[in-house]
């Protein structure tokens, strides 16, 4: 059976510049970018906010959707966000709150 993924948004606080990414356990991607373990555009840009996430029952799924996303100008990218997110907050506490 495939695994399960996410595509996921983070953000630095002025919600400027965007990161997009995949991962098969969201709470542990985030931590990563916190603690300087994810990607260094993360890092350089500051993206430390998630602010959008998808979950996929496959992996292929995802990887498919953030293909897509990433093809997406920046205004698509913003009102997709502001679908499930529309002031834009940090979402964090919610995938770390059970």
């Amino acid at each position: 059976m495939d695994k399960q993924g996410h595509v996921y948004i983070m953000s630095n606080k002025f919600r400027t510049t965007f990161y997009i990414g995949i991962t098969n356990d969201l709470r542990v991607r985030v931590w990563q970018h916190l603690n300087e373990g994810g990607s260094s555009f993360v890092k350089k840009y500051q993206c430390f906010d998630l602010v959008y996430y998808e979950h996929f029952m496959s992996v292929a799924d995802a990887i498919d959707r953030e293909k897509q996303l990433k093809n997406w100008h920046r205004d698509w990218k913003v009102n997709l966000i502001k679908t499930k997110n529309p002031d834009m907050i940090d979402l964090k506490t919610e995938i770390t709150s059970d």
